[in-house]
């Protein structure tokens, strides 16, 4: 399997490249959207300021890419400003647009008795159905270091099509840490800082991503095994 790191300069790449050796994940780091379009998987790390680097996403060239991928429902990771990135928009950069694949907003944490930013660790509770998720217990804690969340159109997530994922409260707020929508998967908390509990998430998403290359590539021996002459798969001449 061919896992890309996107690299399109606001990302923690090498902490993340790390993780996912670490983790067993055969991840390689590319500026060139063409190398992502062959890839199996792409990671999409991010840190900063929501408009910059959604400015330094879309000169990159890897949008379509991006876009392309998940049309083919391949596997997606989207880390911290990663995640954010896929909602429609974020109050930290009103004139700029999300990717719009999450139906959402990012929002500033209401400042109501607690730090701002969040960081550090927190526990996650999983809900759903989230394979990202497995084995990853009730009260495990995640490292995080963020100011702004995803909210969902909707109150429950999974009328926004998420199908699991996991809460975690930061004072009298409960905020989605992880979830898996389809395809795409992705955390607010930093899974390369997450030890334990960060290279467990990284490995479930490289079994997600064996599974995946692996029936797309039975589904094309299968398609061309019924193109060769004489196995039943070609018209009869008349």
């Amino acid at each position: 399997m061919r896992v890309a790191l996107i690299d399109y300069g606001a990302g923690n790449l090498h902490s993340v490249a790390k993780a996912l050796a670490a983790a067993g994940v055969p991840a390689f780091r590319t500026r060139d959207p063409a190398a992502a379009a062959e890839a199996d998987a792409l990671v999409l790390p991010g840190q900063g300021h929501f408009g910059q680097v959604m400015t330094a996403f879309e000169a990159s060239g890897f949008e379509g890419v991006v876009r392309r991928h998940l049309a083919e429902r391949k596997p997606f990771l989207g880390i911290c400003v990663g995640l954010q990135l896929l909602m429609e928009g974020s109050d930290e950069a009103p004139g700029v647009e999300g990717l719009g694949l999450l139906r959402g907003r990012v929002v500033r944490f209401p400042a109501a008795d607690v730090s701002v930013p969040h960081m550090g660790w927190n526990a996650l509770r999983p809900w759903g159905d989230s394979p990202l998720l497995a084995g990853i217990e009730d009260g495990d804690h995640a490292y995080f270091a963020h100011s702004y969340l995803v909210a969902f159109d909707e109150a429950d997530p999974a009328a926004s099509g998420v199908r699991g994922g996991a809460w975690t409260e930061h004072g009298p707020t409960r905020f989605l840490s992880a979830l898996s929508s389809g395809a795409v998967h992705a955390t607010q908390f930093h899974p390369e800082k997450s030890q334990r509990v960060g290279l467990r998430l990284l490995a479930n998403f490289a079994a997600l991503v064996k599974h995946d290359a692996g029936a797309r590539r039975d589904a094309l021996d299968k398609r061309d095994e019924l193109r060769r002459p004489g196995s039943g798969g070609e018209a009869s001449e008349a």
